[in-house]
């Protein structure tokens, strides 16, 4: 069985603009990953459906997917605003379980602690598991609204050259045709960190990342 890298991301593009050049290259080498997503972010569209954005935001999360040669995308349906509660759930906590005694991560990518709540969830989920025993392989955060994420720590850090997939995470990214606004937000953000990225560590391109366990 192929090694599998697991992303666990709070909405259906932050693992893109954090390791998608990284999660492509992995794809690329042979090996799976699969990607653990918590919400479909309907509340950006509130004029629609909840029921007609799920559907585009699921389509455009496996057409990324595919783009990147993913192995499969997981939606654990919590509203935004509700992670922490939800998170905690009983009924969840099996779900993540579940996949992840299936897929038996070798490494997995998770946020870091940054500004937005949802995302902070979703590093704290990942800790308590890793705190329980449940994931015992090495946990790495991935950061979505700095420019630079080469500042310096004192924990490992793990550099990705992504100089032959960032093309890929580019398209990858803008598959998500319903979130426009996020996408001229972030776009020029996410090439200017993964270009100042490389420039740091010697490469046309890099993701940076940060060992949490």
């Amino acid at each position: 069985m192929k090694s599998t890298i697991l992303a666990i991301s709070a909405h259906n593009d932050d693992h893109l603009i954090g390791a998608g050049g990284a999660l492509t290259k992995y794809a690329k080498e042979g090996k799976r990953f699969f990607t653990i997503i918590c919400s479909y972010g309907e509340q950006s569209h509130p004029h629609l459906e909840r029921g007609v954005i799920i559907k585009k935001r699921v389509t455009e999360s496996l057409k990324a997917d595919k783009i990147m040669g993913g192995s499969g995308v997981a939606y654990l349906n919590i509203l935004e605003g509700k992670f922490p509660e939800t998170l905690s759930d009983p009924k969840i906590v099996r779900q993540v379980k579940k996949i992840l005694a299936r897929e038996k991560p070798e490494k997995i990518f998770t946020h870091d602690l940054d500004a937005h709540p949802d995302h902070r969830a979703v590093n704290r989920f990942v800790m308590k598991l890793c705190d329980e025993g449940v994931i015992k392989c090495p946990v790495y955060s991935f950061d979505i609204w700095s420019v630079a994420k080469f500042k310096n720590r004192n924990v490992p850090r793990l550099v990705v050259d992504i100089s032959g997939t960032f093309t890929t995470k580019v398209k990858a990214f803008l598959a998500h045709e319903s979130q426009k606004l996020a996408i001229t937000m972030l776009i020029w953000k996410m090439v200017i960190k993964d270009w100042l990225s490389g420039l740091v560590n010697g490469t046309q391109f890099a993701e940076v990342f940060y060992r949490l366990r």
